[in-house]
Order: C-alpha cells, then sequence, then structure tokens
C-alpha cells in the first residue's frame, strides 16, 4: 500500500456510518497504465507495486466501495478480530546453546502474517544453519502473484548456507549424492502450518542447487566457504539468474514448467539476516525493511535501520538506475515514482518483464506449450523498454556487530512500514517486551486543551494492557487498530479486518513481521 493517504471515508453498516481513515491516495496509475502492470493475479486486487490487476481504474474500486447497495457488516467481536489476527502467528525459543561450541545470539523469535490478496503474496523464512553456525530469517514481499516470492522463501536460504559452507562440507553433499546416499541437512526449518511448499519443483531446485555446489567445489577461492555477507550477495545474485533460465528450458512436466514461468514472470522484494555468532548481517532487495531495537543505558530506546528502500524515494537509488542506462533515458526511467512508469520497487527477484529484451520475452511466452491464459500471463513489454535489463536483484548488505544494548531486529515487508516509521515499531515491540509504556515528560504549559485532551487519549491507549502474546502479532494490530490519537481503535480495526477480499488490498497491504530476540547473555558468555 505503498504511497497511500489517510483521509476519512463513511462506511454505512446497516444504518450506522462508521468514520475511517484510508483512502487511495493521488498516486494511483491512471486507467491507461493499470493495464500495464507485470500480470493479473489471481483476485482482482488493487497493486501498490504495479497498479491494479486487472486493468480498472482506482476510482471505479472507491465507487464501488461507497455504493449503498453494499451492505458490509464491520462489527466483529474481539474473539473474531483475535482468531483473525493470530492465524498466522508464530512463535519459537531458541536454545540458549547451538550445540556447535558456543552460545547462540538469538534467544526467540515471533513471526505473523496478515493477507489484503488473496491468496497471500508476501512469504517468510526462518532456519538454522546447520553445517555453519547461524540463524537465516526472510521476509518477501511479492507481486504480480505469489508465485516468486514463494520459489525465493524455499530457495534462498540454502543458497546462502551453501555459499557459506566450507570445501570440506560441500564434497561431503557431493559425494552423498554420488553414491545416493542420505545427504547431509543443510537446513532445520521453523515451520507455520499454513506455510506454503512447492513440493511438484523439489527434484528441480535440489538439481540446480547442486550445480551451484559444484560451481564453489571448482572454485580455488572458496576454501573455508565465504563470509555471511559475501554469501548474501552472491546467493541472491545466483538465484535470480537460476530463476530466469528454469523458465526458458524444457522442464520434466507442465507444472513444473508452469511454476518456473509463473515464478519468472512474477516478482518479489525479499530481506534477509544472518544472525550468528560474529553480528547480524542483512540482505536487502527491494522496499521491506529491517530495524534494530536498541536500548540505552538510561532505558530509553531508539531505531537503527540497517536497511534503506530501494524506491524512488531513495535519491541514492535513483541515481544508480540513471546511471546504467544512456542519458536520453533519463525522462523516462522513472516515471510516477515507478520503474519505467510500473514497478515501485527498484530491486527484485524475477520480474523478467524488466530484464529480459522483448525478443526473448516473446519466445517464451509464444514458444512454449503452456496455457498462458490459465496462469494470466500475457504479451507485455513496458512502456520505453529501450536498454534492458532495468532491473536486479542484487541486494545492499549491511552488517551490524552485536552490542548488550541491542534488543531486537524487527523484519516485516513494506505493509507495516506504510502504517508506521521505524521508531513506533520499535517503541510497540519495546512496550510488548518490558510491560513498560514508555511516555515522554511534557510541559503543560506547552500545550493547549486540545493538545492535551490529544495527549491524554494516547496515553490512556498506551496504558490498556498488551492482548497479544506474540510481538509480531501487536505491531499489526497497531498498524492496522491505531488511530489519529494514538489510541486502539476496535471498530477502525474491525472494520480494516471485514473489508471483503475484493476491497481489501485497496485499503490495506500484505503484512508480514518476524522479530528476533537477542540473547541478552550471548556477549556475556562470549567473553
Amino acid at each position: 500500500m505503498s504511497g497511500y493517504l489517510h483521509s476519512r471515508l463513511l462506511f454505512y453498516t446497516g444504518g450506522r456510518h462508521l468514520s475511517r481513515f484510508f483512502v487511495a491516495s493521488q498516486h494511483v496509475l491512471p486507467v491507461a497504465q493499470f493495464r500495464t502492470c507485470l500480470f493479473p493475479s489471481q483476485t482482482r486486487s488493487f497493486s501498490s507495486r504495479s497498479g491494479r490487476s486487472d486493468g480498472s481504474s482506482g476510482q471505479e474500486g472507491e465507487n464501488t466501495l461507497c455504493a449503498p447497495r453494499h451492505d458490509m457488516d464491520f462489527q466483529l467481536s474481539r474473539l473474531q478480530i483475535n482468531a483473525v489476527l493470530c492465524a498466522n502467528e508464530q512463535s519459537v525459543r531458541i536454545p540458549e546453546f547451538d550445540g556447535r561450541g558456543g552460545p547462540s545470539p538469538v534467544l526467540r523469535f515471533e513471526s505473523n502474517q496478515l493477507s489484503a490478496n488473496t491468496p497471500l503474496e508476501d512469504r517468510r523464512s526462518s532456519a538454522n544453519c546447520l553445517q555453519t553456525r547461524g540463524m537465516l530469517f526472510g521476509v518477501f514481499d511479492g507481486h504480480g502473484g505469489h508465485a516468486c516470492a514463494q520459489a525465493v522463501s524455499e530457495r534462498l536460504p540454502y543458497y546462502i548456507a551453501v555459499a557459506m559452507m566450507a570445501e570440506s562440507l560441500l564434497e561431503d553433499l557431493e559425494a552423498a549424492m554420488e553414491t545416493v546416499r542420505p545427504v547431509p541437512p543443510i537446513l532445520q526449518w521453523y515451520k507455520h502450518h499454513n506455510d506454503y511448499n512447492y513440493r511438484e519443483s523439489a527434484a528441480l531446485y535440489v538439481e540446480h542447487l547442486r550445480v551451484y555446489w559444484q560451481e564453489l567445489l571448482a572454485s580455488e577461492e572458496h576454501g573455508d566457504g565465504m563470509r555471511p555477507d559475501d554469501a548474501l550477495c552472491h546467493a541472491f545474485q545466483r538465484l535470480d539468474t537460476d530463476l530466469s533460465l528454469e523458465a526458458q528450458v524444457p522442464l520434466a512436466n507442465d507444472l513444473m514448467r508452469n511454476t518456473a514461468i509463473q515464478a519468472a514472470f512474477a516478482g518479489c522484494t525479499a530481506c534477509v539476516a544472518h544472525v550468528g555468532p560474529g553480528g547480524v548481517h542483512v540482505a536487502n532487495a527491494g522496499d521491506c525493511r529491517a530495524v534494530l531495537g536498541v536500548q540505552e543505558e538510561d532505558g530509553s530506546w531508539s531505531a537503527l535501520p540497517l536497511t534503506q528502500d530501494h524506491n524512488a524515494a531513495n535519491v541514492t537509488e535513483l541515481e544508480r538506475i540513471c546511471r546504467q542506462h544512456p542519458a536520453s533515458e533519463r525522462q523516462t526511467v522513472i516515471v510516477d515514482d515507478r520503474l519505467l512508469g510500473v514497478l515501485m520497487p527498484l530491486r527484485a527477484f524475477g520480474d523478467v518483464r524488466f530484464k529480459w529484451s522483448r525478443e526473448l520475452q516473446q519466445s517464451v511466452l509464444e514458444n512454449g506449450d503452456s496455457d498462458l491464459e490459465a496462469l494470466n500471463l500475457y504479451q507485455y513489454a513496458p512502456p520505453n523498454y529501450l536498454t534492458p535489463p532495468y532491473l536486479e536483484a542484487t541486494p545492499d548488505v549491511t552488517y551490524h556487530q552485536l552490542r548488550p544494548q541491542d534488543r531486537f531486529l524487527i523484519l516485516a515487508s513494506d505493509g507495516l512500514w506504510d502504517e508506521m516509521n521505524n521508531d513506533e515499531a520499535v517503541r510497540l515491540v519495546a512496550e510488548h517486551l518490558t510491560g513498560i509504556h514508555l511516555q515522554a515528560p511534557v510541559s503543560a504549559s506547552q500545550l493547549n486543551l486540545g493538545q492535551m485532551q490529544q495527549l491524554l487519549l494516547r496515553r490512556r491507549a498506551r496504558a490498556t494492557p498488551a492482548l497479544d502474546l506474540n510481538g509480531a502479532t501487536h505491531l499489526i494490530r497497531h498498524a492496522l487498530g491505531t488511530n489519529e490519537y494514538g489510541e486502539m481503535d476496535q471498530e477502525r480495526l474491525a472494520t480494516m479486518l471485514s473489508l471483503p477480499s475484493d476491497l481489501a488490498r485497496m485499503y490495506r497491504d500484505d503484512i508480514t513481521v518476524t522479530v528476533i530476540y537477542f540473547n541478552p547473555n550471548f556477549n556475556k558468555t562470549k567473553n
């Protein structure tokens, strides 16, 4: 829901009216440009990434919402609200010692997802690296469907883990494959029962992962394995290349080929954190975000961002893209804050419509045996598509050495950051973690009566006991239910959670959040 503005919108519910504060912004693409989105998803939904997928205008959606014929009931009970919010939540406690000679820097993690699209286009990953030390956490924000985010969430942690493995460990993997023996496990996954898997493509994924480690073995420089920062960068690029190649070659069956084509033509952004004894490495491509929660010696909290969004608001990113294309394209590379006027994130996996030549796109779509209409694919190249590629999956990698004051790390898709800033997110998690409601001292002489009333309302809201045991759920609840006074508004929250599937995507985005809590004894034990 990037670029959305909030203003009042009146809903009529069984004779009652509720004032709400969400309406599509002026940055919605015009009708003509809606038809240039990546490709239609399985539902008619508004995409913050590339316009509405059904070719209709945002104005039509607003008119439909306000039409008297809609008799929508937003009166969910608290029990129903909690059931919706908690359906995908996950809480995992990690053993204090990792079993490989040292303390674990991660104490526990909490994660949750809330869909706006049907099906959900976000994905998440969490896994323990069994052959090396450290844990991997990822948030993946899909667009143009869920296919790319699904494939990347399943495969990227393996690529990262393999890149960090020493040559001797890779030789063990290869020997096991050669002799048809059980392959030593690479990852210990932490899966929620609602998380998906592409089981039909597992053989293809293993085959290409094996090619990757064979190439690492053939490298004379691999030795003890890559450092986490190099492994993250190399794995992002290699997986994106594999996604592209798999869509171009014949595969074992139609289902596998269709999956490969969908994954390549859809897209996803990714933010992955490797948390190990050496600290935190975060790789980001797109507009998901990683924010560190820091508690200072005086008890105050601050937010330390470990990523920068790759979108048009990032001046450095705009300059990078412009440098990669002729000066004659400077006015057409970014139009209306979108890549070629279509795509909002400026780095992403998949999205081969922004990477392949026109000829290659035409060849794959026309000469394959797939039913393109059934796959919701069609031939299209963005306007002013002159010097591809325009998009890449190369991440920015940040390193942070853990300190005693570093308490937690928030990874989240932009659905959360559309609704709150870094400081608000850290404050909410800190309050949830400590049970202490954070209030800055204010002099009454500085406020008029109206401002004083707003301050009292905000403080009353903070004094309300937390409803959630899960910190990620707590963030999602407040992202959707907090009003302009900072107060939790149950009617607003019920409304946001009650929107029918064909309207929900117009007023909020899929939200995925993972909160990683650091082991407070890690630095003590390490020292």
